[in-house]
């Protein structure tokens, strides 16, 4: 009996760890993540953005942290919708989208999550190691949010600064 409710409450368990594991899906192996690349780029040069390809997979705990943060702080959801066209690039057993990453100069050898700017014409601009924007066990805000406005376009534009 000990043995059939021991067994019950691990199945129990494991379809509810599957369960959320399923709600957390934010990167999708089945996506075309080059379409999507070039689809980026073309609306972030329309709209005088950059784009932000945040690599990852829905494997990395450190990658769901980030999109959380992210999308639960107001000031740095606003500051990346403003400011950028984000690309969800999936990299996981299913598809390593080694062709895109290959574009992207092998920014996977920073590990993951891993962080690449493009300008609005697709140039790669910056490639960021996510250990920087770390502290404890998480991402911090602050470090976030001056790594968003350090490769903004106003940022990285000569004319924007000030005269001396």
């Amino acid at each position: 009996m000990k043995q059939l409710l021991l067994s019950l409450l691990l199945l129990t368990g494991t379809c509810a760890h599957a369960q959320t594991k399923e709600k957390r899906i934010i990167y999708h192996p089945e996506a075309n993540a080059a379409a999507e690349l070039d689809a980026a780029i073309k609306k972030a040069g329309a709209e005088g953005k950059h784009v932000l390809i945040q690599a990852g997979g829905n494997w990395c705990g450190w990658c769901i942290l980030f999109h959380d943060l992210v999308d639960a702080n107001d000031t740095l959801k606003n500051y990346l919708n403003q400011n950028y066209e984000v690309v969800l690039l999936n990299y996981s057993a299913e598809n390593k989208n080694e062709e895109v990453f290959a574009r992207l100069d092998y920014p996977q050898r920073f590990g993951f999550p891993v962080f690449i700017i493009l300008d609005g014409k697709g140039k790669r601009i910056h490639t960021q190691n996510s250990a920087y924007l770390e502290e404890g066990k998480g991402h911090n805000s602050k470090k976030v949010l001056a790594f968003f406005k350090d490769w903004s376009p106003a940022a990285v534009n000569p004319s924007t600064y000030p005269k001396k």
